[in-house]
């Protein structure tokens, strides 16, 4: 299981790390406020997409990793002994290191989520974990290497990893020098994602309030949840149904950060690339444009949802904006730098943009994206009404039930600001604006076909989400006429949206009692000796539906977790997100290896698991019907290598 020190080693490290990286260069082109609030975003970004393709062509090892970050270290110290490009005009209000302390703590939430809840009962997990099932990335970058394996299916040429994997790239280069697992790596990686987006979201809080205390305002405010849980005291159900549809996954900064920490980390880069666009109009500089693009890349990168559509939609609406505020003799020179960092960053992500077409032509879709209303209002609401009343549903109910703290709050405090900011912060509010009321258009309108959920309806919202708290925070720092209002509509939001919040953490540090528990508590054992018989690259199976139960939805999270090596087959949720499969031969493929494990295979089955799907050895346990109709006993293709009685039979392919 996961080492919780291990774990805190991996999240110190990138903290202390990405850090001191990213301030070394965002002090040279950003105000201090700014400059110190965004440090993490930019350290993480500008290395992780820099390191990513020279670690591809000299090899990612243990050494080479620790001997690029160290000399990124000499350099940002040598950067930090420079004097700064730019000094600020006029002394600027600073993050109180306390609030830091806040944002650090505030972070835990999120990351304990993935921290294994070990008890005399066995292993309990937290619903979150759920889509962790991709630390198996992770585990197969560090063993493997670059570029990437799929580590859930090898057949018909699909051995090549075609995902937007660069922050579990990240997790890995923690993993390898302090021979962390995947697993730890995670929770760490999830801790520091958390905390560099709550300092980002502090720094713009504080820089355009001009007021300390707005940074505290903005973790107080990503506290909030849903208001359902205290809804529900009111009407009935948690998902409010039939009035309400249930809930998908569309949740505020708090829940995002716990589910999905690598599209978090990509609406960090949205932001922080915003924020180098304002200022790059304001004066260009190649070192403003080279973290531009490395900034870029990276969130694109972590997430073609949110780093790629969103951000490319919010950066078409936006550009009026900047020529606008960018003086009359700069904009020809502001032209060519966004030509020349957009021509540099397609070709720094071209892999990944070529991988994503291929995916998508290979699993059969025809159009990738889709207009479609958010679907907001449940049964209670007859059919034709409902899709009619969806459109202003989601502005005046979904918004405010799910951003409770921010939404009203932040668009009230962003509505004003563009009016009373000095014209760096002016052109800043107004790009704000936009990015905020972008991402939840495209929430609201847009859907991905690929996959059972749309990851662009959800994930879209959270450079929004990031905006909206800071702009809460500073309204609520700052003397206007609406402070009032926007305080109570913030705090009142933040305090009816605790029951949920209480429920949220409680359920992420203690987990969810389920069946399976004292069956994973076994699991490391089980895959200690398959990897005796597994060498590094080779693939192994086990029923996808082992475990099923330990999650909120069946997923192979024992193998994911624990098995550090590649599977032939993962299962079917984990071939939604990385076999390009159509639809069709995913299930077909999923109900044959079903099959198997269930005792039904035939030969023609075990043969095609040998020389079809190449999988290297087999692991059969007690709860899978197979274990008394075992079909590999009498195959040619498999022979038994160790057999555990009441535990495990594990067989390895005849060569």
């Amino acid at each position: 299981m996961a080492s919780s020190f291990n774990a805190a080693l991996c999240g110190l490290l990138a903290a202390a790390f990405w850090t001191a990286l990213g301030y070394s260069v965002a002090r040279h082109i950003l105000p201090r406020a700014l400059a110190v609030g965004a440090a993490p975003v930019i350290g993480w970004a500008v290395f992780s997409a820099a390191t990513l393709p020279i670690l591809t062509i000299i090899g990612f090892t243990a050494l080479t990793v620790t001997v690029i970050g160290a000399l990124c270290l000499v350099g940002s110290v040598c950067l930090l002994m420079t004097r700064r490009q730019e000094a600020d005009a006029t002394p600027a209000p600073a993050i109180p290191p306390w609030s830091y302390a806040a944002a650090a703590i505030l972070a835990l939430g999120p990351a304990a989520a993935l921290v294994p809840k070990i008890s005399a009962d066995g292993v309990q997990l937290a619903d979150p974990i759920f889509d962790h099932a991709k630390i198996t990335i992770i585990d197969a970058m560090a063993r493997q290497g670059l570029p990437p394996v799929n580590p859930v299916f090898g057949a018909f040429g699909a051995a090549h990893l075609a995902y937007y994997y660069l922050w579990h790239f990240s997790a890995a280069e923690l993993a390898l020098p302090l021979h962390a697992t995947g697993w730890e790596a995670a929770i760490g990686l999830t801790w520091f994602t958390a905390f560099a987006s709550l300092t980002l979201t502090m720094g713009i809080a504080v820089w355009l309030s001009k007021r300390s205390g707005a940074a505290i305002l903005v973790v107080l405010l990503a506290t909030a949840a849903s208001l359902r849980v205290t809804l529900s005291w009111i009407f009935g159900p948690y998902a409010l149904t039939p009035f309400m549809a249930s809930p998908i996954g569309f949740g505020g900064w708090l829940f995002q950060a716990a589910w999905v920490p690598q599209h978090l980390m990509s609406a960090s880069c949205v932001v922080a690339a915003m924020l180098l666009l304002v200022h790059y109009a304001q004066r260009q500089s190649l070192a403003r444009l080279l973290t531009l693009v490395l900034i870029v890349t990276a969130g694109f990168e972590s997430s073609t949802y949110v780093g790629g559509v969103t951000f490319g939609i919010t950066a078409l609406v936006c550009a009026p904006i900047l020529f606008a505020g960018a003086a009359p003799k700069q904009r020809i020179p502001l032209a060519a730098g966004l030509a020349m960092a957009a021509l540099l960053a397609a070709c720094l992500a071209a892999p990944f943009i070529r991988d994503q077409f291929a995916t998508v032509a290979a699993r059969g879709v025809e159009h990738p994206i889709a207009l479609s209303a958010f679907e907001v209002l449940g049964d209670m609401i007859p059919q034709p009404v409902r899709r009619v009343l969806d459109l202003p549903a989601y502005w005046f109910l979904l918004l405010p039930v799910e951003f409770p703290a921010a939404y009203l709050a932040g668009a009230i405090a962003l509505a004003m600001m563009p009016r009373r900011a000095a014209r760096a912060e002016k052109t800043a509010a107004m790009v704000f604006v936009a990015l905020a009321l972008t991402g939840l258009c495209i929430s609201w309108l847009l859907i991905s076909t690929v996959g059972d959920n749309s990851d662009l309806t959800l994930r879209a919202v959270l450079p929004a989400a990031m905006i909206l708290m800071a702009g809460a925070a500073a309204g609520i720092a700052m003397a206007s006429r609406c402070r009032a209002l926007i305080a109570a509509l913030a705090l009142g939001g933040l305090v009816l949206s605790l029951p949920d919040t209480a429920r949220m953490l409680a359920s992420n540090i203690d987990g969810t009692p389920r069946p399976g528990e004292a069956l994973l508590a076994q699991a490391p054992d089980l895959w200690t000796a398959v990897r005796r018989y597994a060498p590094p690259s080779a693939r192994v199976v086990n029923n996808p539906l082992y475990l099923k139960d330990v999650t909120s939805w069946p997923v192979n999270i024992s193998w994911a977790l624990l098995a550090d090596r590649s599977s032939c087959f993962g299962g079917r949720d984990m071939a939604l997100a990385f076999a390009p499969l159509s639809p069709d031969r995913r299930e077909a493929v999923n109900a044959q290896f079903i099959r198997v494990f269930a005792g039904q295979g035939t030969p023609e089955d075990i043969a095609a698991m040998a020389k079809d799907y190449a999988c290297d050895v087999v692991v059969l346990v007690p709860q899978d019907g197979a274990w008394n109709k075992d079909p590999f006993a009498s195959s040619p293709d498999y022979r038994l290598a160790e057999f555990r009685d009441g535990r495990w039979r594990i067989y390895v392919r005849s060569r």
